[in-house]
């Protein structure tokens, strides 16, 4: 077992701001799965349509992220996050304000333009402020913003619009947003130490340096290909429990609470288990565990509520199994100068695909009428399965390219600048 530092009074506080941060994004963005089956009737829409209401958000955040790449180390990354989470906020009022299909897709666009960089300057941040030996604990803590918005955000998101309406948790995320945007302005330090390694490039040669590298490219890949098996099932999650599993309007939130407080008490420990042990080895283990529980679930008929509860809480804890050392693998994979660009276009290809996964997730779905069963969803687990086989594959490859750069050279240890 290795050794594990401990963090810093300012490292806690930067972990708690990037957290809080992910938490309203990932809320923003889980919180469509639960609400699609309301969409569905309310806007009275088919699931190749609610499919491209997801996947609207995750092509602009792709975009967004590649256009962005070759400015994204050129400044204080503090202020990258405070411009997009601005942004941000200011696209999902508008998805809030949406009265027809048409003006929700716009929104979503509007959201994911800004929204989908936020992940990667996060992450460049962390890249910057921990070194590799705590960044699993990092992921971990940075992770149960997923928790977080499914046992609090999306059961509380839930509630609101079946009494408000469905555009209520967006108002909900819009409030919550601008209390960590202010918390953000105030306490995160500047990051700035990144800029003094910055060559004369343009931000076009930039980027084209930073996808051009090899190692690069490996480690792009082995994100789209996670994303699209991660992504696949999301989207029609809470019409398949309703339709298919018999899980009612009322029982929706206590599922997602139930996987939400596996996800706060799990995912830390994950976090500091990738630390001590091989975050490939973990990885794998895992992603072997979540292909037998995706297959099992997406073949479950109608079941005993208590049932439903337990598959669904033993395969978000294989997903997230694979997602904490995965993320922690591939942070470590840029040069200092190169961390904001790889994080874009990292995320950028990660949104693409997820997009991509969601828009074949609703071609192979199929629904007779708003309140049928789906059909086909057995066949998108299995599609899961075969992508997750292939990212088994890269990884390992991401894994030995670490374990030779590491051998090679040792990275300095960066300490946040003061504002």
């Amino acid at each position: 077992m290795k050794t594990q530092q401990s963090f810093s009074p300012q490292q806690k506080l930067v972990v708690v701001m990037l957290a809080l941060t992910q938490f309203t994004v990932i809320l923003d963005f889980m919180v469509m799965s639960p609400l699609g089956d309301m969409l569905m009737k309310s806007m009275k829409i088919s699931p190749d349509h609610f499919g491209i209401v997801v996947a609207a958000y995750a092509f602009s955040a792709g975009i967004s992220g590649l256009l962005t790449a070759g400015f994204a180390d050129k400044y204080d990354r503090k202020k990258l996050l405070i411009f997009f989470y601005a942004g941000f906020i200011a696209g999902t009022l508008c998805c809030g304000l949406a009265q027809t299909y048409a003006m929700l897709v716009a929104a979503r666009i509007v959201t994911g333009i800004f929204g989908g960089v936020i992940g990667s300057v996060s992450m460049a941040i962390i890249t910057d402020l921990f070194p590799l030996e705590m960044r699993g604990r990092v992921m971990g803590f940075m992770q149960m913003g997923f928790g977080a918005s499914q046992v609090l955000g999306i059961p509380i998101s839930l509630y609101i619009a079946n009494h408000w309406g469905w555009e209520a948790p967006f108002f909900m995320v819009v409030i919550l947003a601008g209390l960590v945007l202010a918390m953000i302005v105030m306490r995160l330090p500047a990051v700035t130490a990144h800029l003094a390694l910055q060559s004369d490039k343009s931000p076009v040669q930039h980027l084209l340096h930073t996808f051009n590298k090899r190692n690069y490219r490996i480690a792009f890949l082995a994100t789209a290909l996670l994303s699209v098996g991660g992504f696949m099932m999301m989207p029609f999650g809470s019409a398949f429990a309703i339709n298919n599993l018999h899980v009612t309007a009322g029982q929706l939130p206590v599922l997602f609470t139930f996987a939400g407080c596996v996800s706060l008490i799990s995912v830390p420990l994950i976090g500091k288990l990738s630390d001590k042990i091989d975050k490939f080895a973990l990885f794998s283990i895992a992603s072997l565990y979540t292909m037998v529980m995706v297959v099992v679930y997406t073949n479950l008929g109608p079941s005993p509520f208590w049932l439903i509860i337990l598959l669904n809480v033993l395969m978000l804890v294989g997903i997230l199994s694979r997602m904490v050392p995965a993320t922690a693998l591939i942070s470590a994979v840029p040069q200092m100068q190169d961390r904001g660009a790889f994080m874009s276009i990292n995320s950028s290809l990660q949104s693409i695909a997820g997009g991509l996964a969601a828009v074949l997730a609703g071609r192979i779905v199929t629904q007779r009428d708003n309140f049928s069963p789906l059909e086909h969803y057995d066949t998108v687990g299995w599609v899961v399965v075969g992508f997750s086989m292939i990212g088994i594959f890269l990884l390992g490859r991401v894994s030995k390219m670490i374990k030779t750069k590491n051998t090679a050279v040792q990275e300095p240890e960066l300490t946040p600048q003061a504002s």
